[in-house]
């Protein structure tokens, strides 16, 4: 059974927040500079409060005509976080993306240090790599080279 862990000793830990009294603008082009689509909200005790996603720029900030660089993050981002352990089985980590129709899940260690994230798209580049693996596997299997 692979792990949230498998994905993140692979890809890094390294995750970019923002505090929830900067601006939208300012995560805006934080998250341009970075090339990211999301980045964890954190507050004064290093605690995950939110999520600030491109989502929330598009239903937040854009579709209500409103100026990125007056709007604090808090006032925008997405609170309900659904944060994932280190330990959590990757298959589970994709259903609750699919049934929460989110991108982006921060992995939270003990007592809630954040400790990395996963996309869909490190989910998906896991289980590519994986099918891959099996494809060989099964191959070399087929053909005698095993």
């Amino acid at each position: 059974m692979a792990t949230i862990q498998d994905i993140l000793e692979r890809k890094g830990g390294k995750v970019f927040t923002i505090e929830p009294g900067a601006t939208a603008l300012d995560a805006i082009e934080k998250m341009n500079h970075n090339r990211i689509g999301s980045l964890v909200v954190m507050d004064g005790d290093q605690q995950v409060v939110g999520i600030f996603t491109e989502r929330d720029v598009l239903k937040r900030v854009a579709s209500a005509d409103r100026r990125p660089g007056e709007i604090l993050v808090a006032e925008v981002m997405t609170g309900d976080v659904a944060c994932c352990a280190p330990d959590a089985d990757v298959d589970e980590v994709g259903a609750l993306m699919k049934e929460r129709r989110i991108r982006h899940v921060p992995v939270c260690g003990d007592e809630g240090t954040l400790v990395g994230i996963v996309s869909i798209g490190d989910i998906n580049a896991h289980h590519a790599s994986a099918q891959a693996a099996t494809i060989h596997f099964l191959n070399d299997y087929i053909y005698g080279r095993v």
